[in-house]
């Protein structure tokens, strides 16, 4: 019995001995270095977003082909992503929108884009067209030229709205990308002088309106146009061409600044300041200058008389 026992005990440490002596290397997966790698292996892919995955090693890689460009932060990047127009980007019609969205965002592989100003009016629409098979749960690259209407406010909005075939509302879904308008434009008359044309018969300058000859600006579209307008002319800033056609201003003047206007009935007056006294001295000079303003002014609907404050502007 004794003997047995013996015999169990050395049989015992002869397999105990063979395994741990001739135990298997572990398996290495360093071979695994991508997210692609991991999941062709056929290891777990967790729940998230991105999508990351575990080799049995404990390392983790993520699907960076799910991460959208850096700048793009919306809050959806999961569902769509914009690359075109960025936040708060300007915009002209018309504007060319691009991006790529989960197909599950299309329907009949389009889906429809709005462009919207500050106070909600559409300006246009159209449905952006996948570029590739829609139906899949993977981002599918989109494009579209939107033209849209002239807008009215200095900002406005690009809608992108989920394809919502079923029309319950618990499924609709919109990405929002603000936007700033390239300014809208006026074009305006600077009245300046050429006393070549303010000539009497006998070839006496006349310092009177006359002489005014018109330059077109342009000028950013404002709540204030008739101030933005004397504003220029009192930079007096003439072309080489223009000059050479015998255009001239005394303008700028030195410290001469326009402070205000406002309007009663058909009578504009402007208001300004004058600390160095540059807007006086000799009577052929100041009738010139009073000519260039309200000629300018005039050009305005409404308005048939110019006004100005201090009443001693422009005087001999």
């Amino acid at each position: 019995m004794r003997t047995f026992i013996t015999l169990l005990i050395i049989v015992g440490l002869g397999v105990a001995a063979y395994f741990l002596f001739n135990r298997p290397e572990p398996k290495s997966y360093g071979y695994i270095t991508t997210f692609q790698q991991c999941a062709t292996a056929g290891f777990p892919i967790m729940e998230s977003y991105p999508e990351q995955c575990r080799t049995p090693d404990g390392r983790v890689f993520t699907n960076t082909a799910a991460v959208p460009e850096p700048g793009t932060t919306t809050g959806k990047e999961n569902l769509i992503v914009v690359t075109t127009p960025t936040p708060n980007q300007e915009i002209t019609s018309p504007v060319t929108i691009s991006g790529r969205a989960r197909g599950n965002w299309y329907f009949e592989a389009s889906f429809p884009i709005e462009v919207l100003d500050a106070n909600g009016k559409q300006l246009g629409i159209a449905p952006a067209q996948a570029q590739g098979e829609w139906m899949t749960e993977e981002f599918v690259p989109f494009s579209l030229t939107l033209p849209f209407t002239k807008p009215t406010t200095e900002t406005g909005t690009i809608v992108l709205h989920k394809d919502n075939a079923s029309g319950e509302p618990q499924f609709d879904d919109e990405l929002r990308i603000p936007v700033r308008f390239k300014t809208a434009e006026k074009t305006v008359r600077l009245y300046y002088y050429n006393k070549a044309a303010d000539k009497d018969a006998s070839g006496n300058i006349l310092c009177s309106s006359k002489g005014l000859v018109t330059v077109s600006r342009t000028i950013p579209s404002s709540q204030t146009p008739i101030q933005d307008t004397i504003r220029l002319l009192l930079k007096g800033e003439l072309t080489a061409a223009e000059k050479a056609h015998g255009i001239t201003t005394e303008f700028p003047l030195s410290g001469v600044t326009l402070t205000g206007a406002s309007q009663n009935g058909t009578t504009l007056t402007l208001s300004f300041k004058d600390p160095l006294h540059k807007t006086s001295g000799g009577s052929c000079r100041v009738a010139v200058l009073w000519a260039q303003i309200s000629a300018t002014a005039k050009q305005f609907s409404g308005i048939e008389q110019v006004r100005f404050l201090p009443e001693e502007l422009f005087q001999p």
